[in-house]
């Protein structure tokens, strides 16, 4: 598949129609991650959901939801991926998780005071289905990119996640600043009006996708007879490929650095809101510094993809997990909405780039015919990369009433995460995945 640099779109990752219908499910999906997880559901569910709970339990509770729903999708990832690669229905599973997402969200629309128990019900529902539609749809990129094109292609969609991330937030805050413009009875409506315009656009710019992603081809192995049962074919399917992780040291390692840093990464995404409102900061201004995030985010996660080109994607790794042990400290010290901003920019300098080429160092380095498989494991680390950081946050939060320990105590997953990457070695690791698919072909 070779590369031009023709075009702008070309230079950006995103020069053919099924690239760009591709990164596109960034843009769609990434409302529910600024509005549901980051900005405008968190302030929701402390001010009006669990209005009547203490302070302490709200923080708690939300944690503990969030832990929840990554351990049953964690639980069901690899065995959903097997079935998904010997199946050949990787898109119907993505179809699968991102309409239980939607409907969840929307859901949330009849949320008001007091429901704070069918609010974590509807949360941990949304959680399952965006992270079961992340296991199948990071799956789909070594097919659509080729293997000099996969560092570009991963950040350009954590771009356009960005930015339409960014677009829906802006909208939903301004009916939530401003409920009397836009003909609202309050901003407690125009929170709940922002829910269900999330499901609306996760579902509608989802289509793309389905429409210009070829479904990857069946892959039968040697030992197996297509007319099997799928079922007991994936759990056996399962078990091999956890068993030849050992021949694939370096993309286990991959995992294993990312398992760990990237559960510093998550905690600082999903807590940020909560632990700024619980140390005293204003709801509105906290929003309003998480969206300043989706749109710097914008051309650093592009700058990213340029720098892996020049450096290489663990290099650039590297220097985004430095920025975030500078972002750990500055916020366990944070006291002023100047302070939260500040770390706002820096957290949108790094955010996307790190987990949009940790996505593709680790894409290149796995046989392709096996990606939804290889991507169920990367699914597991990731999920639990979301559980002990919030778990960790929760439970200092409930001994000490206070989330500034919790916060520091997240500088130790960057340091070992980075310490594990340092022995990675790429280049053997895609080797090791190349000589895969071609003993697949040979047979």
């Amino acid at each position: 598949m070779k590369v031009t640099e023709g075009t702008f779109l070309d230079r950006l990752g995103l020069g053919r129609p099924e690239l760009r219908a591709w990164a596109l499910y960034d843009w769609a999906n990434s409302a529910f991650m600024t509005t549901i997880i980051a900005a405008v559901f968190p302030v929701y569910f402390n001010k009006v959901a669990a209005a009547d709970l203490p302070a302490g339990e709200k923080l708690t509770l939300y944690s503990g939801a969030t832990t929840v729903a990554l351990v049953i999708i964690a639980v069901l990832s690899p065995f959903l991926g097997a079935l998904a690669d010997y199946s050949g229905i990787k898109k119907k599973m993505l179809g699968f998780f991102l309409t239980l997402g939607v409907l969840a969200t929307s859901g949330l629309f009849f949320i008001e005071r007091g429901d704070w128990l069918p609010a974590i019900f509807l949360f941990i529902l949304g959680n399952i289905g965006i992270s079961g539609s992340f296991v199948f749809y990071d799956s789909l990129l070594p097919h659509v990119a080729g293997p000099e094109e996969l560092d570009r292609v991963s950040t350009a969609g954590y771009a356009l996640g960005y930015l339409g991330g960014g677009l829906l937030l802006a909208l939903n805050v301004a009916w939530i600043l401003n409920p009397g413009f836009f003909g609202l009875s309050g901003p407690d409506l125009a929170a709940r009006l922002s829910f269900l315009s999330v499901g609306l656009w996760w579902l509608g710019f989802s289509i793309p996708l389905f429409l210009k992603v070829a479904e990857p081809p069946r892959r039968i192995e040697a030992d197996e007879q297509s007319g099997e049962r799928a079922i007991r074919i994936a759990w056996q399917r399962l078990r091999e490929t956890f068993q030849e992780l050992r021949f694939y040291k370096n993309a286990f390692l991959m995992l294993l650095a990312f398992l760990i840093y990237n559960d510093g990464i998550n905690t600082i995404i999903r807590m940020a809101a909560v632990y700024g409102e619980s140390i005293g900061l204003a709801a509105n201004s906290l929003i309003v510094a998480i969206l300043l995030v989706q749109f710097i985010g914008i051309p650093f996660s592009f700058a990213f993809g340029r720098l892996a080109g020049r450096l290489g994607g663990k290099q650039s790794i590297f220097l985004a997990l430095l920025v975030y042990l500078v972002i750990t400290v500055l916020a366990y010290r944070m006291r002023t909405m100047f302070h939260f901003y500040l770390l706002a920019v820096l957290v949108a300098m790094v955010q996307g780039g790190s987990q949009a080429l940790s996505r593709s160092l680790f894409a290149s380095m796995i046989p392709k015919h096996k990606s939804s498989e290889f991507f169920g494991f990367f699914g597991v680390t990731e999920k639990f990369a979301g559980i002990f950081g919030p778990a960790l946050f929760a439970a200092f939060t409930a001994v000490t009433q206070s989330g500034r320990s919790a916060i520091l105590s997240v500088v130790v997953f960057f340091l070992v995460g980075a310490l594990i990457l340092f022995f990675v070695n790429v280049p053997e690791g895609q080797r090791a995945a190349r000589e895969a698919e071609e003993r697949l072909h040979e047979a």
